[in-house]
Order: structure tokens, then C-alpha cells, then sequence
């Protein structure tokens, strides 16, 4: 690290009293990591609802996020890159968006018990937000950008590969929780040259408990309805059964396709 980035860090990171450095320290023996400069894994922890509530500290955990997604993003390619050398790019950039997503970091997160430690403001903390995805994820990728800072390329990125390679099999062995919707706006692309319409066509119960019903027109026909408790889950049901059936299609047409072909040189 830079003498000027070091000095910045040492005059806008606030002091840490015992019972926190505590905390820290039993993180890090948890995980398997150890910071030089204990300010910095603080920072990693602290969620902008909390440094927004401390009137003498501005700073929060959005910039060690923002380089850690980065140096998170590196490190997996560079594993793709040399111990999977005979998949193409595109099989790169689908393992690669699984595993470096907000479902997949925040999962890690959470085994990593990094909601236990996390800074939150008194409302964040009253809506849940330790358990969000958002926040998990984030912190996991902010934590990465600090260890990195702290101890370099060398140290962070076994601390990486050692949380990412499990769901990078996963992808794999295709035992990983599948994104319909990228898969069918994909095939969609590849298939049509056109993309998914997401319709909503039925809304039931209460606020606090609302159903929605989703069909998604794929290239002129209607899939679904897909049934979830936002709108989300229920395009993701939806995509689901979309894709299920296409790519079920498409292997039909490839295996015919091959029969024709062995009978005509039979």
C-alpha cells in the first residue's frame, strides 16, 4: 500500500475499543485470516446506516466494496482461465456471474457468520438488515477489498479460492441454484434474436402477504403462469418452466436431427 492511501486510512478510520477488537479477532480466527491494520477489516464491516448515524465518522464500506468486486472478479477469472483451459469464454462468463453474485456471496456470507459483525444503523438493524442479501454480499466483497489492501494479492486470493471453489464445482457438477431468467433471456438471444416478456396476470391476498402470478412470451408463445411472493420469484418460476421446456425442445430437434443423419449414411 501507498504511503499517502496508509496515512489516509490511519487518519479517517476511528479508534476501536477493546471489546470490538475482540470481535475482530474472533472473526478472524473463524475465517482463517489475519489483518496487519485491524481499522481496515473494521471498515469493511461498517454499512453506511451506521457511519451515517456517527457524527465523527464519514467513512463506510462502499470504496473497499467497489475494489474488492474487482479483485473478487480477477481472482476468479485468472481460476477459470488456467485450471479449466478446455471451456470457452462463454462458459467462463456464466460460472464466473453465479458465483461472483449477490445469491452466492451472500450465502458464503453468511456461513462466514459476517452478519454477526456487521455495523448497521438502529433502522437497518430494526428492517432486518442483517440478513439481507444486499448487505452480505457487499460487505463479503468489501472485506475482500480490504484483506487485499492490507496483505496483498498473495494472501487474498486463497482466502477467495477457498469459499469459491465448492460453488464453482457446484456450477460444475450443475447443482448450483440456476437463474432461470438469464438462462431463458440467453437461449432467447441465441435461439430468436429477440428477448423475454414478463407479464403480470394476477395479484391475490394482503400487502403483508401478496401472491403474484407471471407468464413470460418467448418468441410468440406463453409459458407459466410462474407463482412467487414478489414479482421476482415469480419470473424466475416462470423463466424456469420457459426454459425447461425450450431447451427439452432443442434437444428433441438436435436428436432427431442426429438419427436423420445416421440413417442417411447407414
Amino acid at each position: 500500500m501507498s504511503l499517502t492511501l496508509e496515512k489516509r486510512h490511519t487518519q479517517h478510520s476511528a479508534e476501536i475499543d477493546a471489546e470490538r477488537k475482540r470481535e475482530l479477532s474472533l472473526f478472524q480466527k473463524h475465517v482463517g485470516i489475519r489483518f496487519r491494520r485491524l481499522q481496515l477489516l473494521n471498515l469493511a464491516f461498517s454499512h453506511r446506516s451506521y457511519t451515517n448515524e456517527k457524527q465523527n465518522s464519514s467513512e463506510n464500506n462502499e470504496k473497499l466494496e467497489f475494489l474488492g468486486d474487482s479483485v473478487l472478479g480477477m481472482v476468479v477469472s485468472d481460476y477459470l482461465y488456467t485450471q479449466l483451459p478446455d471451456m470457452d469464454e462463454g462458459d467462463y462468463a456464466r460460472i464466473k456471474s453465479f458465483v461472483v453474485s449477490e445469491d452466492c456471496l451472500s450465502v458464503i456470507a453468511k456461513k462466514l457468520k459476517i452478519d454477526n459483525f456487521i455495523l448497521i444503523g438502529k433502522g437497518e438493524e430494526y428492517s432486518g438488515g442483517r440478513s439481507k442479501k444486499a448487505i452480505l454480499a457487499d460487505c463479503m466483497e468489501a472485506i475482500i477489498g480490504a484483506y487485499y489492501l492490507d496483505s496483498g494479492l498473495k494472501a487474498v486470493k486463497p482466502f477467495i479460492l477457498g469459499n469459491l471453489i465448492p460453488e464453482i464445482e457446484k456450477v460444475l457438477a450443475n447443482k448450483h441454484k440456476k437463474d432461470y431468467k438469464t438462462l431463458l433471456q440467453e437461449f432467447a438471444q441465441k435461439h430468436y434474436k429477440s428477448y423475454p416478456k414478463y407479464v403480470v396476470v394476477k395479484k391475490s391476498g394482503p400487502d403483508h402477504n401478496r401472491i403474484f402470478w407471471v407468464e413470460v412470451v418467448v418468441n410468440g408463445k406463453t409459458y407459466g403462469p410462474g407463482q412467487g411472493k414478489n414479482k421476482k420469484e415469480a419470473e424466475q418460476h416462470a423463466a424456469g418452466s420457459a426454459y425447461s421446456e425450450l431447451s427439452s425442445g432443442e434437444f428433441s430437434v438436435r436428436s432427431t436431427a442426429s438419427s436423420n443423419l445416421l440413417n442417411d449414411v447407414l
